[in-house]
């Protein structure tokens, strides 16, 4: 290969990266995982290979349009926290007006793919998560109040019941109920980054909770919601949408949570704030693969 070839390849390889990273891919991620979870729930039957394939394409496309759309909100907060300062945006990777582009194209190709693949209700509820997301959260919420992530939250909550609805055109009570845990989850999931982080959210002028109203009180919010979580997430079994494999599961992830809520609230600054943030994530995953277990387990 010579070196012009070489070049072009490296050049090339590095505008796929810069729009790959837009995109959140590890939150993306996520996102189809729960979205899938939900699906699968939905229905003791098979899910047509085509049916999955495309929901799932099209609630990823659209999470990610939301991921870029974010980026170029926040790309001046970006540039001030060190944690952002390496994303496309800031960096200078990428301007303005090819990101916007790209969050454009990927909204219209979601929006296409499940509305003529999937159904129109998926694509209706898809596109308000969209809008929840990246503009009322990134554009208005986190700026307004310290309450941003729990409100913000809902349309973050949204992909098992997209999942849902994808299979059954409907939005069931069992489909609610999956929202509400990750909703529930959500502020005990971002509180300790946001306590980790609170110097540069604070030089940022961003309104979070450890900001405003100090790394105590959030410590104790985490407890409060880590609780709350513990309550919500028994309620697949109590309405017996899940059985016995899941509540034991549900039952140690619970307390493994809680019990790092605890250290978290007990410890001094930011000490035990990323072991916190972390198993949250593991928690969150672990506890969708146990539905999934016991779905198939018990059918």
């Amino acid at each position: 290969m010579s070196a012009s070839e070489l070049s072009a390849s490296r050049t090339g390889a590095f505008a796929w990266r810069k729009y790959y990273d837009l995109t959140k891919p590890k939150v993306v991620l996520l996102i189809a995982f729960t979205a899938l979870v939900g699906m699968l729930l939905s229905t003791t039957a098979a899910i047509p290979l085509d049916l999955l394939l495309f929901a799932l394409a099209g609630i990823a496309m659209a999470a990610a349009a939301g991921a870029v759309i974010n980026h170029i909100i926040d790309q001046r907060i970006d540039s001030i926290m060190h944690r952002t300062q390496s994303r496309p945006l800031p960096s200078g990777r990428i301007d303005t007006p090819h990101a916007l582009l790209f969050a454009v194209l990927l909204t219209i190709t979601s929006m296409l793919l499940l509305w003529s693949q999937v159904n129109a209700l998926t694509a209706a509820l898809t596109f308000l998560a969209l809008i929840g997301y990246a503009v009322i959260y990134s554009l208005f919420l986190k700026r307004w109040t310290p309450q941003n992530i729990v409100w913000g939250g809902i349309a973050g909550a949204a992909p098992p019941l997209l999942g849902w609805s994808a299979v059954t055109g409907e939005v069931g009570i069992e489909a609610l109920l999956l929202l509400l845990i990750i909703f529930v989850w959500t502020p005990p999931h971002f509180w300790p980054l946001a306590v980790h982080r609170r110097e540069e959210y604070a030089r940022a002028g961003i309104p979070m909770l450890p900001v405003t109203h100090g790394i105590a009180f959030t410590k104790l919010q985490v407890l409060i919601y880590s609780l709350m979580l513990f309550i919500v997430s028994l309620t697949p079994f109590l309405i017996k949408m899940s059985g016995l494999i899941y509540l034991g599961v549900a039952v140690l992830l619970n307390t493994g949570f809680v019990y790092h809520a605890f250290r978290f609230w007990r410890s001094e600054g930011s000490q035990h704030a990323m072991q916190t943030f972390g198993y949250s994530i593991l928690y969150l995953s672990l506890l969708f693969a146990a539905l999934l277990i016991d779905h198939y387990a018990t059918a």
